[in-house]
């Protein structure tokens, strides 16, 4: 006989458990309010894939949510001190928080939402979506991309040491990879759409690629896309026609998507250009379904590079404060 799955009644659900997730839960913990963060993975999923050695563009003020003192020993602080500082946000705040569970649905009935996930069925009168867009990349989508040695994320660099790796993408994310496989003895090779290197590099770092690339310790073919990969090769389409790479490893950091599905299915309409941004309020962060709102990069679209921690943690108030107006609990 199957189990019934739990219902569990709330106010308000907030799917994405990342920094601008869980600052939507420090502002309902202040109002008292019956609330639950849902995350697929760990806490701060997306933080926790960025690469090990990564460090933040912003300083640690500006990563800060609700106040509460993010202390660095940097600068700019790394990947390592932002997972430590959320996680004692969370923690120390005893913030409720869902981990390793996936939302299937969102739906509204009247003027109660019903949310599916693999664990349990919840009822709330609001919901809030910041799950960002780390988790579906932008594939290249051609031959031989599903090998296994086709990555879109990237860790550490150990690992391609002493072999010939191609770095797909010419961002941040791009641009870190290739310096540090070539600092730890990796063969790079970088393909790049566009003419040049991304003008948003960090500004510390953008100098050092160029660099390396005019003095040929790293190869850049500019203006070129991969046209296939095989087990052993990789050939890329360039100005002067196609050119066969020796090849062990390919790293394809051409970025990143919401989760449009998600935001289809839960009734949010999408700009019908390109950038595919949804529908919503930007002073009450409201999206075009009543009590259904939106938080953090998710607002952006297409257009990932517009939204992040420092210039979208407040949302979380903004939201808060709407809700708060309606008096309703």
């Amino acid at each position: 006989m199957t189990k019934e799955p739990l219902q569990t009644e709330k106010d308000i659900i907030i799917i994405g458990g990342g920094p601008i997730g869980i600052a939507c839960a420090l502002e309902c913990k202040k109002r008292n309010w019956n609330y639950v963060v849902i995350e697929k993975g760990t806490l701060t999923n997306s933080l926790f894939n960025y690469p090990k050695n990564m460090t933040f563009f912003s300083t640690s003020e500006k990563l800060e949510i609700d106040s509460i003192p993010f202390i660095s020993n940097n600068p700019k602080p790394n990947r390592d001190e932002a997972l430590e500082y959320y996680r004692r946000v969370t923690t120390s705040n005893n913030l409720n928080v869902n981990l390793y569970e996936t939302v299937k649905a969102v739906t509204k009935t009247a003027n109660v939402f019903e949310v599916k996930t693999t664990k349990c069925n919840y009822t709330a009168k609001h919901v809030i979506i910041s799950t960002g867009f780390y988790d579906i990349p932008k594939l290249l989508n051609v031959p031989g991309e599903n090998l296994d040695k086709v990555t879109h994320y990237y860790k550490e660099a150990h690992n391609y040491t002493l072999q010939d790796i191609v770095v797909v993408g010419a961002s941040n994310s791009a641009v870190d990879a290739a310096l540090e496989i070539w600092r730890k003895g990796g063969r790079v090779t970088m393909v790049i759409r566009g003419e040049k290197i991304g003008e948003r590099v960090k500004y510390w770092v953008r100098p050092d690629i160029i660099n390396r690339i005019e003095e040929g310790s790293i190869k850049a073919y500019f203006n070129s896309e991969i046209e296939e990969i095989t087990p052993n090769s990789v050939i890329v389409k360039t100005p002067k026609g196609l050119v066969t790479l020796p090849n062990d490893y390919v790293i394809a950091l051409t970025g990143y998507l919401p989760n449009f599905k998600l935001l289809k299915n839960s009734g949010i309409t999408l700009s019908d250009d390109d950038k595919s941004i949804p529908t919503y309020n930007s002073e009450t962060m409201e999206s075009n379904i009543k009590n259904l709102y939106l938080a953090g990069v998710i607002c952006g679209g297409k257009e990932t590079h517009k939204w992040f921690i420092e210039n979208s943690r407040i949302h979380a108030k903004r939201i808060a404060k709407h809700i708060e107006e309606k008096s309703i609990f």
